[in-house]
């Protein structure tokens, strides 16, 4: 990869300085373009070399298709209210935060029937399964053969008998604690829809409004949180 071979050849080119700069190797790079040769990483702030490194070194294959139809380079690119969270470093302003969340709101669609459990069992696989809008080349996920999981315990820990992860708060004992009330119902719908509806630079991806999740699933993950005798309420 081009990133590489002037990282390398820079490398060797600054020994014995602290200083990275790849001005000071351009001549040296008989096959970089001039602009690449160019390159000075130190005058980026961490932003703009995060940003270079993704998408324009061509470290990463951005060509390559998603399962939705468009490309890495797309599902990269950041929408205008993953702009504005970066910009603030997920602080938004009070203004902000309240646009982003109304807009939110405006994404969601509720079951004609009301918000009811699903099959609590078939959530819990939905929860701890984690097939569907892998990027990988090698390891493509066949959505005719079977629908996206909800990949929930990548950031949440759901029950004592498996490890779930921490980036978002526990979910153990959610229904137990919360009770299975209509207006719990509705927040948990919500934010599994669109969590940016309550916290408006929230990790957590729009299963409902970008379409990984149907009602169906969500209704049945919405059970393995909130009926009693799902495991999450042990």
């Amino acid at each position: 990869m081009k990133f590489k071979s002037m990282s390398r050849l820079a490398a060797g080119c600054a020994a014995g300085t602290i200083v990275l700069s790849l001005v000071a190797c351009a001549g040296a790079e008989g096959g970089a373009s001039n602009a690449e040769a160019n390159k000075d990483y130190t005058q980026m702030s961490a932003a703009e070399l995060g940003e270079y490194l993704v998408m324009e070194s061509g470290s990463f294959h951005l060509d390559m298709p998603t399962q939705e139809g468009t490309t890495a380079r797309e599902r990269m690119s950041q929408d205008e209210l993953q702009k504005v969270c970066s910009e603030t470093r997920n602080r938004p302003s009070g203004e902000q935060a309240g646009q982003i969340s109304a807009a939110a709101r405006e994404t969601i669609q509720y079951p004609e029937d009301g918000i009811q459990l699903g099959d609590w069992e078939r959530g819990g696989e939905l929860s701890w399964g984690g097939f569907g809008y892998r990027l990988s080349e090698d390891n493509y996920d066949d959505h005719t053969r079977r629908a996206p999981d909800g990949a929930c315990y990548n950031c949440h820990a759901m029950s004592t008998e498996r490890t779930g992860g921490t980036i978002g708060p526990s979910l153990t004992g959610y229904g137990k604690t919360r009770g299975d009330t209509e207006d719990t119902r509705r927040f948990v719908y919500e934010v599994i829809y669109n969590p940016h509806a309550y916290f408006p630079c929230s990790n957590m991806p729009r299963m409902g409004a970008n379409g990984i999740l149907d009602p169906q699933a969500i209704a049945d993950i919405m059970a393995y949180l909130l009926h009693p005798e799902s495991p999450v309420n042990q």
